[in-house]
């Protein structure tokens, strides 16, 4: 028979390790190993997400919309500050002072009440009115538009009147002359009653004026805007006419109240 030979189980010298082959074979393995163990390779940061993009961008907007609150606000405060300063120099170079009114005499020349057959009662009344209206100012001048003059008693309308447009300069007094009247006007049952307990009382009718106006302040070169005016007259009464010659009414006690209706005058030049 023939001998078999067999291969021997030792190692050969020149055999290589299987990591140096699997290296050798692949040698973008080593070049990864190396950097990820690299001490100065720059760390990884990532890049933003879409939320934290969205959430920068609505900061800007919050920002933005605070600076514009900030300057709107900073600006009607300084607009107020700028108006405030020309106010205090236009009273110091002009002191503005109202007008006055006063009473200077008030003469009832007509008054009935009259009740007809349907049971409805009218009042006539006529009445003469003299009032004085001062310009107290030194420099500043008073246009008036015409003025409509209305004579109440207890909210009971007694007659009405006016009065043209005029001026009234610088420490001026101007005298104002005006007939009031009412023709045949249908009172309701309540005015009536009023009136009527009215006329009993030993002082006499009660009578309150209002005066309605608009002026016009001129001063220099500067020129307001129409500001709408009210006097109210109180503490008149008068006895009604006893025949032809008129009853005169007390004025002794008398005061006049003007109230502005704007309150801010805005000047143009």
């Amino acid at each position: 028979m023939t001998d078999r030979v067999y291969p021997s189980a030792k190692p050969n010298g020149t055999a290589t390790a299987p990591n140096a082959t699997a290296t050798a074979a692949n040698p973008a393995v080593a070049t990864v190993k190396n950097q990820m163990y690299n001490p100065n390779r720059i760390p990884y940061r990532p890049t933003p997400t879409a939320y934290h993009r969205h959430n920068h961008r609505r900061c800007n907007c919050r920002r933005c919309f605070c600076m514009c609150c900030f300057w709107f606000i900073l600006s009607i405060l300084i607009i107020l500050l700028l108006a405030a300063i020309a106010g205090a120099i236009f009273y110091v170079l002009y002191h503005p002072q109202r007008p006055a009114f006063s009473i200077s005499s008030l003469k009832i020349s007509q008054f009935n009440l009259t009740t007809t057959a349907d049971d409805t009662t009218h009042l006539t009344a006529k009445l003469n009115l003299t009032l004085s209206t001062k310009n107290p100012n030194k420099k500043l001048i008073y246009n008036y538009n015409p003025i409509s003059i209305t004579a109440l008693s207890n909210q009971v309308v007694l007659a009405n009147g006016s009065f043209p447009e005029f001026t009234s300069s610088p420490n001026n007094i101007t005298i104002i002359h005006s007939t009031l009247s009412m023709v045949s006007q249908v009172l309701d049952a309540d005015s009536v009653s009023s009136l009527r307990s009215d006329l009993k009382r030993k002082a006499g009718l009660p009578v309150t004026l209002l005066i309605d106006t608009m002026v016009v302040v001129k001063m220099d070169k500067l020129k307001s805007k129409r500001v709408g005016i009210r006097v109210t007259c109180e503490g008149i009464h008068g006895p009604t006419p006893k025949g032809k010659a008129p009853a005169v009414a007390s004025t002794s006690n008398a005061k006049c109240k003007v109230d502005l209706r704007v309150k801010i005058l805005k000047w143009t030049f």
